[in-house]
C-alpha cells in the first residue's frame, strides 16, 4: 500500500549531470541548424521567453504545465463495511500500521498465511487512516481478485482497477539487412481503457479513492498536470459558443459519430450536444443549449435514453492520457525537428543511410499527424518532448497523479 509521503528528492549523480549537459548542448546547436517551425496564430507568448535555442547547459523546455484544480467530489469519507470483527493478531496489526502510517514510516511488512485476513487488514488500515492508497499487485489475476474484494470492503468509495489496457502487442521494429520495418500493432482493451480513465478521474476529484493496479503503474502516462489542466468544465447558465465547445471536444480526442453513440464519442443534434465520457459505462450527458447559454445538462442512458438526473456542472476530462495543448504541441515539435537533424547526422557519419531514410520518413509522418489532429501512432515515443524531461528522465507515471 503506498501512502502519501511526500516525493522523494532524486539525486543526480556526476554521470547523468555530465551526460544530460553533453546532450543539451548537442540539442542547443541542433536547434540553430534545425528548420524552422512556423509562427502558430495562436501561440502563447509565454514559450517565446526565453526562446527554445537559448538554452543553459543543462536546461531543457518547459511545455504548459497548468495548476492542478479543485476537487469537485472532495471531502468524502472511507466506510468499510463488513460483517467481519477483527480477531486474533488483527487488531495489534492493524494498530501497528496506523501508527506506522501516521509516523510516515516508508517501510511496512504486514506477514500472514493464506486466509489470515490481510485484505481485511489493509481495509481497516485504510478506513482507520482515511488516506488515499495504491495497492500494486504482482500480476492482473491477483489484481483483479483484490479489486473484487476492496469493492465488497468500501461498496460507497471509490476503488478503481489500473491495469495494462493491451490485449495484444506487437512493437515496432526494423531490420536493416532486408531494409523491412514492422509496425508496431497492438489490440487495446475497452473496458480496462475505461476503468484507467476512471482511476485517474478519481484521484484528481476525490478523496476516498483506492486503486488496485499491476505493475502498468510504473509504466509511462501522460502528465498529471495537462491531463488536469485540459478538463473542460460546464455549469448550467454558462456562455458557451456551440462550435467553440464541438472543437474542444475534438481537441480532448473525443469522436464526433452521430450515429453510432459509444465511450469516447460525441454528437450534436441541433442545440443539443451529447457527451459519452471516457470514464463512463453506462451514462452519459446531454448539455441543451438555449441561443449560446447552457440551459440545462441531463445524465441518461446512452442505450435506452432514459433519463436519470439533472445536474448543475459536469467536468468533463480528455479521451486520452497523452492529450497535449496546442502550445505545447508547437514546442515539442521543434524539438523533435532539432533532435531528428542530430540523429540523422550521426546514421549518415557511421554509414547508416537506410536507418537514417526510414527514421526521417517515420519522423516526418508522425509530425504531420501531430499538427494536424494533435496526436500520431505511437505518440508516447515523443513523450519526453510533451512533457519537457530530459534524457534518461522517468516518464510521468501513475505515481504522479497521488495527491
Amino acid at each position: 500500500m503506498a501512502h502519501n509521503n511526500g516525493m522523494v528528492p532524486r539525486s543526480k549523480g556526476k554521470g547523468r549531470t555530465a551526460k544530460a549537459s553533453e546532450n543539451s548542448a548537442k540539442f542547443a546547436a541542433a536547434v540553430q541548424a534545425g528548420p524552422s517551425l512556423a509562427e502558430a496564430a495562436d501561440m502563447d507568448p509565454a514559450y517565446l521567453a526565453p526562446p527554445l535555442a537559448a538554452m543553459t547547459a543543462g536546461g531543457t523546455f518547459v511545455p504548459h504545465r497548468p495548476a492542478r484544480p479543485e476537487k469537485s467530489e472532495g471531502g468524502k469519507k472511507f466506510k468499510l463495511v463488513s460483517e467481519y470483527k477483527p480477531a486474533g493478531d488483527q487488531p495489534t496489526a492493524i494498530a501497528e500500521l496506523v501508527k506506522g502510517v501516521e509516523a510516515l514510516d516508508r517501510d511496512q511488512v504486514l506477514l500472514g498465511v493464506t486466509g489470515s485476513g490481510k485484505t481485511y487488514t489493509m481495509a481497516q488500515v485504510i478506513e482507520r487512516t482515511q488516506r488515499p492508497a495504491l495497492i500494486l499487485a504482482p500480476n492482473k489475476t491477483l489484481a483483479a481478485q483484490l479489486y473484487a474484494e476492496f469493492k465488497q470492503f468500501f461498496p460507497d468509495n471509490a476503488v478503481e482497477y489500473f491495469v495494462s489496457y493491451y490485449d495484444y502487442y506487437q512493437p515496432e521494429a526494423y531490420i536493416p539487412r532486408t531494409d523491412t520495418y514492422i509496425e508496431k500493432d497492438s489490440s487495446i482493451n475497452e473496458e480496462i481503457d475505461r476503468m484507467r480513465h476512471s482511476a485517474t478521474r478519481a484521484i484528481l476529484e476525490r478523496d476516498d479513492v483506492i486503486i488496485v493496479a499491476s505493475v502498468s503503474c510504473i509504466y509511462g502516462i501522460g502528465s498529471v498536470e495537462t491531463y488536469s489542466g485540459t478538463a473542460v468544465s460546464i455549469a448550467k447558465g454558462d456562455r458557451i459558443d456551440r462550435n467553440a465547445a464541438i472543437g474542444g471536444l475534438v481537441a480532448l480526442q473525443y469522436r464526433r459519430n452521430d450515429d453510432n453513440f459509444t465511450r469516447g464519442a460525441f454528437r450534436v443534434r441541433g442545440d443539443t450536444i451529447d457527451i459519452f465520457p471516457a470514464h463512463y459505462e453506462d451514462r452519459a450527458w446531454r448539455i441543451e443549449l438555449f441561443g449560446d447559454v447552457v440551459d440545462s445538462i441531463t445524465e441518461f442512458d446512452p442505450l435506452t435514453g432514459h433519463k436519470a438526473g439533472e445536474l448543475e456542472s459536469i467536468k468533463v476530462y480528455a479521451n486520452s492520457h497523452y492529450v497535449t495543448p496546442r502550445p505545447t504541441l508547437q514546442q515539442a515539435m521543434k524539438g523533435i525537428k532539432a533532435e531528428l537533424v542530430t540523429r540523422l547526422a550521426d546514421f549518415r557519419a557511421t554509414g547508416k543511410l537506410l536507418e537514417a531514410q526510414r527514421l526521417e520518413q517515420r519522423t516526418n509522418f508522425d509530425l504531420e499527424m501531430i499538427e494536424a489532429t494533435g496526436s500520431c501512432a505511437g505518440i508516447e515515443n515523443y513523450s519526453r518532448w510533451l512533457t519537457g524531461r530530459l534524457p534518461g528522465e522517468p516518464p510521468p507515471t501513475l505515481f504522479e497523479y497521488l495527491p
